[in-house]
């Protein structure tokens, strides 16, 4: 059976031949630098559109770059050495100071952001978090989890606890070392814990925390937002086939992702990690998109990175996230 799309292009190359009387030469792709973070949430519709081709089909050559927080990919973003980036609560940050425009959103990533501490060190609770040193990455996921842990519990987090901001791969190392008696972290660096430190405690995750869930997400660089809109409708239709078969063949999507990208981890952990994040249809995104639900989402993170004085007089998400791509091509789909 012919697809729409290539009787088109078919019927274009026959009739470029009458015209010219030499075939039509195929446009060379466009290649598309991507940074990303080794997470499902964040790099499961890449690797899945890569997988399905549907980025080829849109004539998209991906080029990718792992980080390991966001903080580091959007400042490759706003350095220009990449072209996208996805994220978690990082796309609050940088895109609210003017650096970069967001456009697409992923997942929400309701239980992915998780607190261990060591018993043996006098973190049995929450309360016993006062007057502590807890390793994290100041901005990311895990920070504002974080910070929603704390102040649900009448604890500050600039005042009640000493935050030791390190890259996320350090503050994880630190904690197993027992050079901290907590960390603030995300799915997947659990699992390290878990197996090095087999007598750390989970005390907590966001799943107990409702306002503690971010949105994962797409952004892009300024110029590239202003001059490739283009390619950016590109990239949203490659996102759409790949985010329908990650809900509705998630068994083959993550078997697919395990064999390829995560044989780090057990199947049955990439399938609590896939657990840990929400995963709309592209028509359950449209209608948060229409209703300012994601702006409303956004602005709450950003809202987190002025209270912990990472900025101020941010710009509003009504501003850096764009959602009229997304819903023009959804429409079209």
């Amino acid at each position: 059976m012919i697809d729409r799309r290539t009787f088109l292009a078919a019927g274009a190359a026959v009739a470029t031949t009458a015209i010219t009387g030499f075939p039509a030469i195929a446009a060379p792709p466009t290649p598309l630098r991507i940074g990303f973070l080794h997470g499902l949430s964040s790099d499961a519709h890449l690797r899945i559109g890569e997988h399905l081709g549907s980025f080829a089909a849109e004539g998209l050559a991906t080029e990718t770059v792992q980080f390991i927080t966001g903080l580091e990919a959007y400042q490759a973003l706003v350095g220009g050495s990449v072209d996208l980036v996805t994220t978690g609560a990082v796309i609050s940050n940088f895109p609210a100071r003017g650096q970069g425009k967001a456009f697409l959103i992923n997942a929400i990533e309701h239980a992915t952001a998780q607190l261990w501490v060591h018993p043996d060190q006098g973190v049995a609770t929450i309360a016993d978090l006062k007057g502590k040193r807890i390793a994290t990455t100041r901005g990311t996921t895990a920070h504002y989890f974080l910070y929603k842990l704390l102040a649900a519990n009448g604890l500050d987090a600039n005042t009640d606890v000493e935050i030791v901001h390190q890259q996320m791969g350090n503050a994880v190392t630190s904690f197993i070392s027992g050079a901290v008696p907590v960390v603030a972290t995300w799915v997947p660096f659990d699992s390290g814990i878990a197996k090095a430190a087999p007598t750390a405690k989970l005390l907590a995750t966001a799943r107990e925390y409702p306002d503690a869930a971010i949105l994962n997400g797409w952004s892009a660089g300024n110029a590239f937002y202003a001059e490739r809109k283009d390619v950016l409708e590109r990239f949203i239709r490659a996102w759409l086939p790949a985010n329908a078969y990650i809900i509705a063949k998630r068994d083959e999507a993550l078997e697919y992702l395990h064999g390829s990208y995560y044989k780090d981890f057990t199947l049955a952990e990439l399938q609590t990690q896939y657990d840990t994040a929400r995963w709309l249809p592209a028509a359950e995104w449209e209608v948060l998109y229409r209703d300012g639900k994601i702006t409303e989402w956004l602005d709450r993170v950003t809202a987190f990175n002025v209270a912990v004085g990472a900025f101020k007089d941010p710009l509003p998400a009504s501003t850096y996230f764009d959602p009229s791509l997304f819903l023009k091509v959804a429409a079209a789909a």
